[in-house]
């Protein structure tokens, strides 16, 4: 039997209301720095399932089809580097948000991962993307911790 978790966004709203004032500016930066926003919602997909977050991987799986995202690439994220269906960039910053969201497992964000990114995007838009995939790993850690459900309609 499932122990009743608390909803830990809604426990502590004057925090959370705070994360999503992060959420937003870095959205916000995000748009500024001229990343493609399909790009930001890739990375916020991949960590999610990294993390086991399925709150956060329906939600920005359903943000991403409103961007006009293909059903394909959705589905092969999880494989993204067995495939040519992702740009260079895209690949770069999946690698870099991977490595950040498994930080624990690995202890680095190696060069290897590091160098590319560092390559192809500018200095604010690398800063942008591993802010996004922090902020995308902290609502993660909450909707884990408890158990958030899915919306019952979509």
């Amino acid at each position: 039997m499932s122990t009743r978790r608390t909803i830990l966004s809604t426990a502590f709203p004057e925090a959370f209301k705070q994360l999503l004032g992060l959420h937003e500016i870095v959205t916000e930066a995000a748009t500024e720095a001229g990343l493609d926003p399909k790009l930001i919602e890739l990375l916020k997909i991949r960590s999610s399932q990294l993390n086991g977050c399925a709150y956060c991987t329906d939600m920005h799986t359903r943000d991403a089809r409103k961007l006009d995202e293909t059903e394909r690439r959705l589905y092969l994220l999880p494989v993204w580097r067995e495939t040519d269906l992702y740009t260079e960039q895209e690949r770069a910053a999946l690698a870099l948000a991977e490595s950040m969201t498994t930080l624990s497992q690995t202890q680095d964000v190696p060069d290897e991962v590091y160098q590319p990114a560092a390559e192809l995007f500018s200095e604010r838009q690398l800063v942008v993307l591993a802010w996004a995939t922090a902020v995308i790993n902290t609502f993660n850690r909450f909707g884990v911790a408890s158990r958030t459900p899915l919306p019952r309609a979509v």
